[in-house]
């Protein structure tokens, strides 16, 4: 029935007539907007049901391929080796002390390799690169994993000098490039893999000092040779992770670590961050870095073992709930957004009070 009023000519208005079609087809676009949501949600499932199923195939002759790996004495690097070595793969385990490649030759095959690795000294890093040469021969080198990495010194950026930021930067970066190219005819030859790890904090600087810098540097770096060797059949991957419970996320490291830094510190600086922010700086490390860290390596170790082994491992890998719903996300937001989400969790100066 037609709702509505009638002019002085007895005709029904047409304005009302319009808008009582306007509520006559409102179900009609919800049911509208329902089925095109399902269509949505159904091709979201589709997609990652097909990317699982690409993803599932992995390389053959495992026992004839290398695989360098650097960082391997604690956390994700050894995992890694144990890991690599219990799937069939030749490692070469870049180890920095004595104790490293002692616990990792007790607890793996025979095939396993051990190395003193230094990635700051580049004799160091030639002499472990001649020795892959001798070992891998013609078949070349199959995979390289950047894995070695340290987060101290870090602190807001007036805390540190400039040799402060170099020696990080020697590990985290540095470090990186030279063990790569110092490899990098090897893997031509096996038309392989490098594999670098960066970090979340390669996508968003949320901390002060060299080492959100250097994983930036790392991606800027995984993304130029993913293009250069991409000609040579070489696969450059980069797994980013978030806040997972290694030596870069010790609470006693960390502590300590910014305890040094301050008692450094000349006195108007520290006039300036006020005495308090001192000890808020420790509640925050002693509270949130070791909620959010992530005890199961596993899940980095899985991403790891995936680009080195699978027949299409994926560009980029972001271990970690907070990663792939939290430092991702924010990363893309306008800088406004991000400096105002960070700054509102940091400790507070002393001006500011």
């Amino acid at each position: 029935m037609a709702i509505g009023k009638y002019d002085s000519s007895g005709r029904t208005s047409t304005r009302l007539h319009l808008c009582s079609n306007c509520f006559e087809t409102q179900p009609e676009l919800d049911f509208t907007a329902a089925v095109m949501y399902l269509y949505f949600l159904g091709l979201v499932v589709l997609y990652y049901l097909y990317r699982w199923v690409r993803e599932l195939a992995r390389v053959p002759d495992k026992g004839n391929k290398y695989v360098y790996v650097t960082g391997c004495d604690s956390g994700f690097g050894n995992l890694l080796a144990r890991h690599l070595d219990k799937k069939g793969f030749r490692v070469i385990a870049g180890c920095f002390t004595e104790k490293g490649e002692e616990d990792l030759k007790k607890s793996c095959s025979s095939s396993l390799i051990t190395t003193h690795l230094d990635v700051r000294s580049k004799e160091s890093i030639e002499k472990v690169a001649a020795m892959i040469k001798d070992r891998v021969g013609q078949r070349g080198l199959w995979a390289v994993v950047n894995n070695a990495g340290v987060s101290v010194p870090s602190g807001q950026c007036d805390w540190l000098n400039i040799d402060e930021y170099k020696m990080m930067l020697d590990v985290n970066l540095n470090g990186v490039i030279a063990v790569t190219l110092s490899v990098i005819p090897l893997i031509k030859k096996a038309r392989g893999r490098v594999v670098n790890v960066a970090s979340v904090f390669g996508r968003i600087s949320a901390t002060g000092g060299p080492y959100c810098i250097s994983k930036y540097g790392v991606e800027a770096f995984n993304d130029s040779l993913r293009l250069c060797l991409s000609p040579f059949g070489v696969k450059v991957l980069c797994i980013e992770p978030g806040f997972f419970k290694t030596n870069v996320t010790d609470v006693g490291i960390l502590k300590k670590n910014t305890i040094t830094l301050w008692d450094k510190l000349p006195q108007d600086i520290k006039d300036d961050y006020g005495q308090d922010y001192l000890k808020s700086t420790l509640a925050i490390i002693e509270d949130k870095v070791a909620k959010i860290s992530d005890a199961d390596l596993m899940k980095v170790v899985k991403c790891m073992e995936h680009a080195v082994s699978a027949v299409r491992p994926r560009t980029r890998y972001s271990p970690g709930w907070d990663a792939k719903f939290f430092w991702l996300p924010l990363s893309y937001m306008p800088s406004c957004v991000t400096d105002w989400v960070l700054s509102s969790q940091a400790p507070k100066l002393a001006v500011q009070k």
